[in-house]
């Protein structure tokens, strides 16, 4: 059986095929239809369709099994897409849409949770009971998953790390961080504002004045500029903070990074010993491991959505 994932990103949407055992068989971009939902339901049934044929699972008797990740969730409460960052697919039965035209059942899941189902499928969390993974990147997203299967909850926000307070706040030589950066969610100190590469970069600026991306700052740092460094320090002292606090409520078997911020190898030696010094416990020997699949996990754990012993 053929199983067809889609990454829906806003600016590209991207396709991919795996067999039962996980190996690509065929993959493809397209541009992201932006703010038309209506052409942007056709194009992952086009992009469907060009994965079958390329796969040879065109005949109806054949057709893949469909996954799908979006930046948003769909509401148990109405069945519509909220909290998307590609606003146009808000207040719609997205899910409920793309099966009739797909003409068969399908998966949708937050990308975050895609993210986190590659990685306990065949990545950094392969063969661990619970995984929990973040993505670093223009937000702070993350996903759990327990026994393959994702954790979206009673209300679909299981995951949403990068909305929570920053725990513990402190007082650094700049300034306080109570009560933290406005967040667009409309509260104070959420994690994302100080974690994610945009808050990494405004942190920066708000200490020194220099407007730096998150990888120029980090180029910087690892040269030796003392500045950059303390913007570093203080970027892996929240991120230490904001995983104890997963482990104090958790407690998964590994930690998986995706996302910008996942490529710079500095933070898998401090991050360990920080979370220990801030969770509850006398020992903590949770591995903090980078995404395997990089780029590819979103598309690839959408896919996963459907297990292979599901599909016969």
């Amino acid at each position: 059986m053929i199983r067809i994932g889609i990454d829906l990103g806003g600016t590209k949407t991207e396709g991919i095929a795996l067999d039962r055992n996980g190996n690509q068989m065929a993959r493809r971009r397209v541009p992201t239809p932006r703010d038309d939902y209506a052409a942007t339901v056709r194009t992952i049934v086009q992009l469907v369709a060009a994965l079958e044929a390329e796969c040879g699972a065109s005949r109806a008797s054949a057709k893949a099994s469909v996954g799908v990740g979006i930046p948003g969730i769909v509401s148990p409460a109405t069945g519509l897409v909220k909290n998307a960052n590609s606003t146009w697919l808000i207040g719609h039965p997205f899910d409920r849409d793309l099966a009739t035209a797909l003409g068969r059942p399908v998966r949708v899941e937050n990308d975050a949770n895609c993210l986190a189902v590659s990685e306990a499928a065949d990545g950094a969390g392969a063969g661990c009971p619970v995984v929990f993974a973040a993505i670093l990147g223009t937000g702070c997203g993350s996903g759990i998953v327990v026994h393959g299967r994702p954790m979206s909850g009673r209300n679909a926000v299981a995951g949403e790390w990068g909305h929570n307070p920053l725990p513990w706040p402190r007082a650094w030589p700049h300034g306080d961080e109570r009560p933290g950066p406005a967040c667009y969610c409309g509260r104070h100190g959420c994690l994302e504002t100080f974690v994610s590469g945009p808050g990494f970069a405004a942190d920066h600026h708000a200490v020194t004045g220099e407007t730096l991306s998150a990888e120029e700052i980090i180029a910087r740092a690892a040269a030796g500029d003392p500045a950059a460094r303390a913007s570093f320090d203080r970027l892996t002292d929240r991120l230490g903070r904001g995983l104890a606090a997963v482990v104090n409520l958790l407690d998964p078997d590994v930690i998986v990074l995706g996302g910008g911020l996942s490529n710079v190898d500095a933070l898998y030696a401090a991050l360990p010993p920080l979370i220990e010094r801030w969770a509850f416990s006398d020992r903590i020997d949770t591995p903090v491991r980078r995404a395997v699949h990089g780029d590819s996990s979103g598309v690839r754990g959408a896919a996963w959505l459907w297990r292979p012993e599901e599909l016969g």
